[in-house]
Order: structure tokens, then C-alpha cells, then sequence
């Protein structure tokens, strides 16, 4: 029996860990699971971990107002040494790009604990976007030993930086694996509480989607972000724009400065993960600088604008399900307007082929955990 040790820290970690531990969780003859999370995020976390019904065995709890990367890195390194002593796992498994995963993966490293990094091989090609997120994937990268890569690119990114051939798998997205568990949750509860958690929210008119919150987008970017929401918002009377805005100080202070007290503008808390998905699926578009929804808008046949630069997950750019507008509000408000009044290029978009899986993610990784492969 192999001791599996699952390290995360925030909602989207969660998200995309949470089916793999519901598969792992099938096999008690061969697994014993166990659980470490940082709170690196901690409502946003706790709201998944809930949904999913999913309990960490650990609790670093380490959120604290106004922590910096020094923080968050230091205190997680440290509380997981004690952690590993205690459960001596056979395999540590860790997820994305946060700084729990690279903390996880150089503690897990530090005890010589052989490491698997789901969603492996991600790359913008610049170390500082996103920030600190693509530093900590290539050297958890160079750090793990088995890498579960989602997409050919990423296997080909991986290759490309020495890693070899047979300790990378491809094994698609566990995102898709949780959307689809999502959907299919939210299908036995019904809309009812959820259009009247909405109930300020015309569900007759287009919705637009908005997430923004990226670190390497505070000041200006932000403000230009804001800016095209708002001539958007003028320009498109009858179109309806929701933005679930970040915890963060640096985005409300820009959002509400800039937003507040247009009626066509919805400014609301975060969303839940499950309110979420059910938000994205009414949606007519989206646009975002999230990672998490690049992956499951396009999944839901809803087309996506990306508010970066750059993104390391190019798959959907060349698929065709999602567009990078940066953060230049000229470019926003051209490509929300081309994807509101043409309908010709909407379907383009929207009946493109999602790059990032099949929702059967979770179960090729339990085969190779199980086969030793």
C-alpha cells in the first residue's frame, strides 16, 4: 500500500486536486490518502474543501493579513518538516504553480520523498508573468520526479528543459474532472438558490464574466482593465457585466474607485467555486486573467477574452477558445465588441474544441499510480 500525501494551499489547487482524491479514495487496498494544506487561501480554500467534502488531515493555516511571498514561503516550509516526519509518504503530490506546490515539492526533496507534479510542464516564456506562479512551476519542475503533464506542449516544454521521456505522462486536465463533478453536483440542487443568490442579475440579457486579480497587473494595467469594462458597460446598455471582485487591496480599491454605481455593473463578493460554475455556464463570454478559467469557460462553450500579456496556457489561444487582449483597453473593448455584435465570430469561439480534456484525468493517474507506470 502506497501513503499518498496531497499538499495544496488555495481554492484552485483545491479544485483541480479534489477529483484526484475522490478516485485515490476508491482504492483503500492500495492507497492510504492523506491530506496538508497550507491556507495559503483560506475561505476561498475552505468553500472547495466543503463542496467537495474533502477534510486535510493538516492545517498549516498560515494566512495572515498582508503576507508577503517571504512569509507564505518560510512558514510553509517550515510547518510541512514536521509534517513529513509524521506521515512518511511514499509519493507527495502537488498541483500547479502557487507557492505551496514549491515549497511542498523543495520539503519533499529536502527528506529525499520521491514528488509528482500535476499539471506539469506550463510555461509563458517569462519568469515574471505570471508572477511568482512561472518560477514556481519550472523549479518544481526540476525538482519533482514524475510529471503529469496535461497537454502535448507541456510534455514538449518539459523535454525541452532535460526532463526525461519516461517520467512525464500526459493525462490531460483534472479541471475538466472537477467542472464535470461540479455540474453534475449542481444538477441534483437545482437553480433555485442560485438565481436568488443572483436575483439583482437579468439572466434574460447577455452576461459578460469578469475575473481579474493578477499581482503582475496591479496599477496601471488594472486601471486600463477597469476602464474598458466601463466603456463597455456604456457602449452595451442591455448586456449585463458581473465581476466577482478579489479579496486583494490592490484590486477593489482600483474596481470599486472605478465601477461602482454603473446599474449594468454587478460588483459582488468572490464567488464560491459551485456558484461559480453556475455563473460561467449562464455567462454569454468571459474575460479573465485566471488560469483556472481559460480551462473550464471553454469547456462550457463560452468564449474567453484573457486579460495578460502572455499565458502558459497557449492551448486554448491555438485551439481557438480564447483570445489574449492583454491588458490594453483599446484591445478589450475591440474584441468584447467584435464577440457581442458578431455572431459569426462568436460560434467560432464557442464551438471550438476544448484542448484540455475529457474529464477522465483522475482515473489515467490512479492507472499509473496502481501499475507502478
Amino acid at each position: 500500500m502506497q501513503t499518498l500525501l496531497f499538499i495544496f494551499g488555495t481554492r484552485p489547487e483545491a479544485v483541480k486536486m479534489a477529483p484526484l482524491i475522490k478516485e485515490c479514495e476508491k482504492y483503500p487496498k492500495d492507497f492510504k490518502v492523506k491530506i496538508a494544506v497550507t491556507g495559503q487561501h483560506r475561505e476561498m480554500l475552505d468553500q472547495v474543501l466543503q463542496f467537495f467534502n474533502i477534510k486535510p488531515d493538516y492545517d498549516l493555516n498560515l494566512m495572515k493579513p498582508n503576507q508577503t511571498l517571504f512569509d507564505i514561503t518560510a512558514d510553509a516550509l517550515r510547518g510541512m518538516e514536521k509534517i513529513l516526519d509524521e506521515v512518511k509518504p511514499d509519493l507527495i503530490i502537488v498541483q500547479g504553480d502557487t507557492t505551496t506546490v514549491f515549497t511542498g515539492a523543495l520539503a519533499a526533496f529536502y527528506k529525499q520523498i520521491p514528488i509528482a507534479h500535476l499539471e506539469a510542464g506550463l510555461r509563458s516564456g517569462d519568469k515574471y508573468s505570471p508572477f511568482p506562479e512561472e518560477m514556481n512551476r519550472i523549479l518544481t519542475g526540476h525538482i519533482a520526479d514524475y510529471h503529469w503533464a496535461p497537454t502535448e506542449k507541456a510534455k514538449r516544454n518539459l523535454l525541452a528543459e532535460g526532463i526525461k521521456e519516461e517520467k512525464i505522462f500526459v493525462v490531460q486536465n483534472t479541471v475538466i474532472d472537477a467542472l464535470l463533478l461540479a455540474l453534475e453536483l449542481l444538477k441534483k440542487e437545482g437553480d433555485s438558490k442560485y438565481k436568488e443568490f443572483f436575483k439583482d442579475i437579468d439572466f434574460n440579457k447577455k452576461i459578460v464574466l469578469i475575473t481579474a486579480h493578477r499581482r503582475e497587473s496591479f496599477g496601471e494595467p488594472f486601471e486600463n482593465i477597469c476602464n474598458a469594462v466601463k466603456e463597455l458597460s456604456s457602449k452595451y446598455p442591455d448586456v449585463e457585466f458581473v465581476y466577482p471582485v478579489h479579496l486583494n487591496p490592490n484590486v477593489r480599491e482600483v474596481v470599486y474607485r472605478i465601477l461602482s454605481n454603473i446599474s449594468n455593473v454587478h460588483l459582488i463578493e468572490p464567488l464560491e467555486y459551485p456558484y461559480m460554475v453556475w455563473m460561467m455556464n449562464k455567462s454569454y463570454m468571459v474575460l479573465t486573467d485566471s488560469g483556472g478559467v481559460q480551462e473550464e469557460a471553454p469547456s462550457l462553450g463560452k468564449p474567453v477574452l484573457v486579460l495578460r500579456d502572455v499565458t502558459e496556457r497557449q492551448e486554448g489561444i491555438d485551439a481557438g477558445t480564447a483570445k489574449l487582449v492583454g491588458t490594453d483597453k483599446d484591445l478589450i473593448i475591440k474584441e468584447a465588441s467584435n464577440l457581442l455584435d458578431n455572431p459569426k465570430e462568436y460560434k467560432k469561439m464557442a464551438h471550438a474544441v476544448n484542448p484540455y480534456g475529457d474529464g477522465n484525468t483522475s482515473k489515467r493517474i490512479v492507472e499509473i499510480l496502481i501499475n507502478g507506470k
